[in-house]
């Protein structure tokens, strides 16, 4: 038939027993011959016995000779290879590579572990980096450099001086307005230098402006720009020309504010007392100034000439110089110094209540409070002496009010001072090992209320009055911690018994440099120390109860260098920050002055 069958089958000879045929032809044997066990196929057969090559008997020689590489690690398909049969607990534990649960989960299985050879994860390839999350107060590795995000800032300008600044203060710009938020900004500052020859420090004016927010920063976000953000790109521009008109004039003013340029200028008064510790600008009339030398000397300038040529520069550019501004007489020398103190000093402040009163510190424990002689209010100058400057060597009557007492005479030195923001005749000191003391000016030679904060010693640096809430008060320490207190409760029963404050963050590790409270929210606030500027909210509240600040020396639960939640933004790259002070005109405006040079700088998160 032309086939063969692969079942036996019977010849057909018409007899009862007929005899099989086997399905590779061969003779069948006879049936009383013995059983012989069945041969393999010819292919299948040892080479000895292939005498002769047939057609069911073909052999084939590969002309190539094969080539394998020889690697110490086998390849991972090639050692795991599955067929897809196996049990998925199996093949989890296979990818994960451990041998010891592969081995456990083939027992399950009923199948034998096999000797499965250990595989090198890490060859071939790089090890996977390490993700970690920076840490603001871990400080700066040997070699480490810190990447601006200028997504964290709405605007950020800085400079580097010639010589560098211990000490910056803003002065209130008197043509521009207040709450300023429509850029680009102008800030004005009083700066003072520390140069390496005495004869080449300066009090410096600067002003800057056309300070434009970082290209790409957005204004402000409406509902409609959040929802957008949330739908994705398909679902902008839903309302047509209306919203391509809105964005392309954004994209307009956009341009145009990155067009412009900072503009510095600047205007230079001589000091020839040495290095600048501290400056600060009269509260009730910006054109005085006082400054704290290295040499122990308190002098006070007027810079309204200075005031006078940077505002006619801008308002003649504005005003294409149709109406020229008026300048002040210049003066370039202090109209009035005070070497009183029998050393160097940093505390100086002018009360905001008493227009004409300072207070002045050194760093043998003396306290002296200033008063002037005659109007200060520019308004009652220009009523009572027309054009003329009333400024002399005879303007202020100063005298020696507090020594050093108490506990504290081995290292007294007052490091800061703050006058109340609403009371006339009391002020609060830092001072060195550990106090803070409160004075009333009409009780000489006696602090009111005086309490070591700092069971440990470590000097009070730096302190600062709340102005919105008049019995808060901050101190920051050498020790690289800050507190709030609560004036009302500062004074103890038991003089030997610290007070509680309402709140102290041991974060920083390097000491607290400045600290001031925010001009508008009372419960902000801005500190900086050797490492950088820190904003923080002290209105958010700590989410796990039991780990709420207790107001004790010992925080249960508070780790150095751990991340408080009422940190908002942190500023750094800036080397040795030594002040902090917030823009009163332009919200959220912070300027900063440290080692490298100085900073202006609005986060994009208040």
């Amino acid at each position: 038939m032309g086939k063969k069958s692969k079942r036996s089958r019977k010849s057909g000879d018409g007899g009862g027993g007929g005899s099989v045929v086997s399905d590779d032809g061969a003779s069948p044997a006879a049936q009383d011959a013995p059983t012989e066990e069945p041969r393999p196929a010819p292919a299948l057969r040892p080479i000895a016995e292939q005498t002769e090559e047939t057609t069911d008997n073909l052999r084939c020689e590969d002309p190539y000779e094969d080539v394998y590489d020889e690697e110490d690690d086998e390849e991972y398909e090639d050692v795991y290879e599955s067929s897809g049969d196996e049990d998925d607990e199996y093949m989890e534990h296979m990818a994960a590579g451990d041998d010891a649960k592969m081995a456990v989960a083939a027992k399950k299985k009923g199948d034998e572990p096999a000797n499965v050879p250990t595989i090198n994860m890490k060859d071939g390839a790089n090890p996977p980096a390490q993700v970690k999350s920076w840490n603001p107060f871990s400080g700066h590795q040997t070699g480490e450099t810190l990447e601006m995000d200028e997504s964290a800032y709405k605007m950020h300008h800085a400079l580097t001086p010639e010589w560098p600044s211990l000490t910056l203060d803003i002065v209130p710009d008197r043509h521009l307005g207040e709450h300023r938020t429509r850029f680009p900004h102008t800030v004005t500052m009083v700066v003072g230098s520390q140069a390496d020859v005495k004869s080449k420090n300066k009090l410096n004016v600067l002003r800057m402006s056309d300070l434009c927010r970082i290209p790409g920063s957005r204004k402000e976000r409406t509902e409609k720009d959040l929802d957008d953000e949330m739908l994705g790109e398909e679902w902008k521009n839903d309302d047509g020309e209306s919203d391509e008109e809105g964005s392309e004039s954004d994209d307009d003013e956009e341009e145009e504010e990155d067009e412009l340029d900072p503009v510095l200028e600047h205007y230079s008064f001589p000091h020839a007392c040495g290095g600048i510790n501290r400056v600060r600008v009269c509260p009730h009339n910006s054109d005085i100034v006082g400054a704290w030398s290295d040499s122990g000397v308190v002098s006070l300038y007027d810079v309204g000439g200075a005031l006078d040529v940077l505002d006619r520069s801008a308002l003649g550019s504005k005003n294409g110089d149709a109406t020229p501004q008026p300048v002040r007489k210049m003066r370039k020398d202090p109209f009035f110094v005070y070497s009183g103190h029998s050393t160097e000093g940093y505390a100086l402040d002018w009360s905001r209540v008493t227009p004409g009163r300072l207070a002045t510190a050194d760093c043998d424990g003396n306290i002296h409070v200033w008063n002037a002689m005659h109007p200060v209010l520019p308004d009652d100058i220009v009523a009572q002496y027309k054009k003329a400057s009333p400024w002399g060597n005879s303007s202020f009557d100063v005298q020696p009010t507090y020594a050093a007492h108490g506990d504290n005479l081995d290292n007294p030195s007052v490091e800061d001072l703050q006058w109340s923001p609403t009371e006339a005749t009391v002020l609060a000191s830092a001072e060195c090992g550990g106090y803070v003391r409160i004075y009333d000016i009409r009780c000489p030679n006696k602090a009111m209320i005086s309490n070591k904060v700092h069971a440990s010693g470590a000097d009070v640096n730096v302190i600062s009055w709340n102005r919105l809430v008049g019995n808060l008060l901050a101190s920051g320490g050498d020790d690289g911690s800050f507190c709030v207190w609560d004036l009302r409760t500062f004074q103890t029963p038991d003089p030997s018994v610290a007070p509680k404050p309402l709140a102290r963050f041991h974060s920083h590790r390097t000491p607290i440099t400045s600290l001031e409270w925010h001009p508008t929210d009372e419960s902000m606030i801005a500190v900086s120390d050797d490492n950088g500027t820190y904003v923080y909210d002290l209105s958010i509240e700590e989410d796990d109860p039991d780990r709420a600040t207790s107001g004790g020396e010992d925080d249960e639960g508070r780790v150095e260098g751990e991340i408080p939640p009422q940190l908002l933004f942190v500023h750094s790259g800036s080397e040795m920050t030594k002040e902090v002070h917030w823009h009163p005109q332009i919200p959220s405006c912070v300027a900063t002055t440290s080692l490298s040079g100085f900073s202006v700088f609005i986060p994009s998160n208040l």
